[in-house]
């Protein structure tokens, strides 16, 4: 399986602390990959340097070989990302943030139309109209998770998804990404839920404590 996202060598950390110390990780187009380990591992900070948000201290990361950089819009156009469930605009109802997102990747006439299906498939539909504010934790979770499959992507990258949703909402998870995977979408995937990595890992991989990756899940 030809590489879409590659992390070579990566070595990051924080005020003088190593969190990554030379990480090697490969995600192929249809393939999921889930990050296990302890909080504070390095699992998000892995995410967000495959987002773009950070840039590591050294090596490389890069998707299908151009490297991914947090001012190369281009480029990480391709990533849809869930690594918060924080909302942007609190004076937008659900439908609005999840119309800016379609309309800024592209949908145009179609935007409507997955819109609604995104909202039905989350069972949001009720709740289109609502503010960020006026949402429980879980519908601002299946918000955020919303906005990342309102969209086109070639790469997801999720951290924790399955954090407040429950039993019925995660199964539910599972199967999008399932979908995803068919459809040919490079997923990574941090959590701390057997039952999801489970249900979705192609390759499993523990994040230790010294910041290096392991085959293979320890369940976190």
């Amino acid at each position: 399986m030809s590489a879409l996202l590659q992390l070579t060598d990566v070595r990051h950390g924080y005020d003088g602390r190593a969190v990554l110390n030379g990480v090697n990780l490969t995600v192929g187009a249809g393939e999921c990959v889930t990050l296990l380990g302890e909080n504070g591992s390095g699992k998000s900070t892995l995410l967000r340097l495959a987002a773009g948000q950070e840039v590591p201290r050294s090596g490389s990361v890069t998707l299908r070989g151009t490297a991914v950089d947090e001012d190369d819009w281009s480029v990480r156009a391709t990533v849809a990302a869930v690594l918060d469930s924080g909302v942007g605009y609190p004076d937008l109802s659900v439908r609005e943030h999840l119309m800016l997102v379609a309309l800024a990747h592209g949908l145009g006439d179609g935007s409507a139309d997955a819109v609604d299906e995104v909202l039905a498939e989350h069972h949001l539909t009720e709740r289109a109209d609502a503010l960020p504010h006026q949402l429980s934790s879980g519908q601002t979770q299946l918000m955020a998770l919303a906005q990342a499959f309102v969209r086109p992507a070639e790469l997801l990258l999720l951290d924790e998804p399955e954090q407040r949703l429950d039993a019925d909402a995660r199964g539910r998870l599972a199967e999008r990404l399932r979908s995803a995977k068919d459809a040919g979408t490079a997923v990574l995937l941090a959590t701390h839920n057997r039952e999801l990595a489970d249900a979705v890992a192609d390759a499993e991989y523990t994040v230790s404590g010294e910041g290096l990756l392991v085959a293979g899940g320890s369940g976190g």
